[in-house]
């Protein structure tokens, strides 16, 4: 998320979101259904970007958009925002009765004297929700027949019976932004992904360039600000997101070894493939340049500048485009 400075002439703001990376092919859905998901994808950006376009904060642009695609593409149980100014954060996973993971993300962010931790798991999360007035739901709340049909695939059960079944429910199912095809579902309980985990899943920071006189005053020539910032966001294979930290590894490769953010970005993602990783980041420079590289056959992925125009894809060959 990138918003316009005090100095800003033109509304400069930028809002980037991602609902999941996976092995989607387009044989695998139907054309009713692509739009359909790029529809969700869109009704999320312009509810962020009207957060923007009146003048509101990131966080809540933020907040609104992932607030869609909670109700919309797919269900949550884990959030995050962060803050690139001062590294802080906040996220929660294995939650099972917030309504709305990304809002009790914010509450706790914005109470540091209930929440001093950068993360915080299960009932404990909730309870502390709770009592800042977030909306909780029944378990059943976050069950949807598609993916219980694919979780007994998984296991290599019968897809039968398709009602609800309350003593088993996923509890790290999808990414903050909407996971919403995994490349590896049917996990062990009481495993953790990459979402909640700061350095891995996401990143936001901020930090002064380097150089001598000659390279600042370039800068200065040509209106560069003498910070340097990133916001990052990953889905896919989770465990190899944080043995490789890949979302702060942007931040380290574009401040220490001068890449731009599609290098950065890119190389991180390379990197991941080689290991056995797949999936893809959306990434955020302080200058709105935006970045989305995957190593997977899909991403959905989206974009939405001061113009209103929501651009979205799916699939690795294809470019944003308005639907």
């Amino acid at each position: 998320m990138l918003k316009p400075g005090k100095k800003s002439a033109q509304p400069n703001y930028v809002l980037v979101i991602h609902g999941g990376a996976g092995t989607m092919i387009r044989e695998g859905s139907t054309p009713e259904q692509r739009a359909m998901y790029r529809a969700a994808l869109s009704r999320a950006l312009k509810a962020g970007y009207e957060v923007l376009k009146s003048g509101g904060e990131a966080m809540d642009a933020a907040v609104a958009a992932v607030s869609v695609m909670e109700g919309g593409i797919n269900n949550l149980l884990q959030s995050h925002p962060a803050m690139p100014s001062s590294r802080r954060g906040s996220s929660v996973t294995l939650i099972t009765h917030t309504r709305n993971p990304s809002h009790l993300a914010r509450a706790l962010y914005l109470a540091p004297q209930l929440a001093p931790h950068p993360m915080l798991s299960g009932a404990a999360a909730e309870a502390t929700g709770a009592s800042l007035g977030v909306r909780q739901a029944d378990p059943s709340y976050f069950w949807t027949e598609a993916r219980w049909r694919e979780h007994r695939r998984g296991l290599g059960l019968p897809e039968d019976p398709v009602e609800y079944p309350r003593p088993e429910i996923p509890d790290d199912t999808n990414s903050e932004t909407t996971d919403v095809a995994s490349f590896s579902d049917d996990k062990l309980v009481g495993r953790v992904g990459d979402t909640p985990v700061m350095g891995c899943g996401f990143w936001a920071e901020e930090w002064e360039r380097d150089g001598g006189f000659v390279k600042r005053s370039w800068d200065r020539l040509r209106g560069k600000s003498k910070y340097e910032g990133v916001g990052v966001s990953g889905t896919g294979d989770g465990d190899y997101y944080i043995r490789r930290a890949a979302a702060s590894n942007i931040a380290r490769r574009m401040q220490y070894l001068g890449e731009s953010l599609d290098e950065a970005t890119q190389n991180v993602i390379d990197d991941l493939f080689k290991e056995g990783g797949m999936g893809g980041v959306i990434a955020l420079d302080r200058d709105g340049n935006v970045a989305l590289p995957l190593n997977c056959s899909g991403m959905y992925r989206g974009v939405i500048r001061p113009d209103g125009v929501p651009l979205t894809a799916i699939f690795f060959d294809e470019q944003l485009t308005e639907l």
